[in-house]
Formats: structure tokens, C-alpha cells, sequence
């Protein structure tokens, strides 16, 4: 697994668990990068930071795509990978855009429902076919 892939776990971990608990995700990124049994990914506090500082924009993006589907109806899982996708497909450079699309699709596998993989690349592929109109 490579660290990039890793650090979208632990970006998919923390942006799950502050949604869970209701905590800001900035007091969770730094309780858990003083946690030595957690070790904390920079390019997961980058995605995580990149994601906070664009949410509105990321989650209108999101909302207009999903047909059908408001954001407080999807898993939490999958409303954090696509946040995830959205963000490294417009405002990374550095990821090439399939391989965003990819990696979402499978940590879907991983760890969501059976139906999230489809959903998922569906939906960031929509995204990425309206990408020139949206930057």
C-alpha cells in the first residue's frame, strides 16, 4: 500500500470520526497527531485541511451531482470519500484524476457498502467529466 494510499485511510478515518462524534476536524487532527499509537500522515492533514478550507464549495459540488441524493442521506463513509475525490480531483494538481477516482472507489470497497463502489466512481466521474466548468 503506498503512503499516499494510507494517508487517504487516515483522511477517511478522521473526516468519519469527526462526523460521528461531532468534533471540529481541527481538534481531532490535533488530538490524534499527539497520539503515538496514531501516527499521523501529512498528506492526510493536508486532504483533511484542504477539504475544511473548501467545504461549502465541495459539498454544493457534491449536492448538485447526486442525483437523488442529499448529502445527509449518504453513508457517512461514502459522503467523506467523496469529499475526499472532489477535493483531490479540483483543487490537488499533483494527483492525477483517475487515480483520485480510483483510490475512492477502493477504499468504497474496503469499507463501505456493496453499492458505494458504483455510486462513487459514478458520481466523481461526473464531476470530473463538468471539471472545466467548475475552476
Amino acid at each position: 500500500m503506498s503512503a499516499r494510499t494510507r494517508a487517504r485511510r487516515r483522511a477517511l478515518e478522521l473526516l468519519f470520526e469527526a462526523g460521528q462524534r461531532s468534533l471540529a476536524i481541527d481538534e481531532l487532527v490535533t488530538m490524534r497527531s499527539n497520539d503515538p499509537e496514531y501516527p499521523m500522515k501529512a498528506y492526510a492533514v493536508e486532504i483533511v485541511e484542504g477539504i475544511t478550507g473548501r467545504q461549502a464549495e465541495i459539498d454544493e459540488i457534491i449536492s448538485t451531482y447526486a442525483q437523488g441524493w442529499t448529502l445527509e442521506r449518504m453513508p457517512a463513509v461514502d459522503r467523506a470519500l467523496l469529499e475526499i475525490g472532489t477535493w483531490e480531483i479540483l483543487f490537488n494538481e499533483e494527483v492525477p484524476d483517475k487515480v483520485a477516482i480510483d483510490e475512492a472507489v477502493s477504499l468504497a470497497r474496503q469499507f463501505s457498502t456493496d453499492d458505494s463502489p458504483g455510486f462513487v466512481s459514478g458520481l466523481l466521474s461526473r464531476i470530473l467529466d463538468v471539471k472545466p466548468t467548475l475552476i
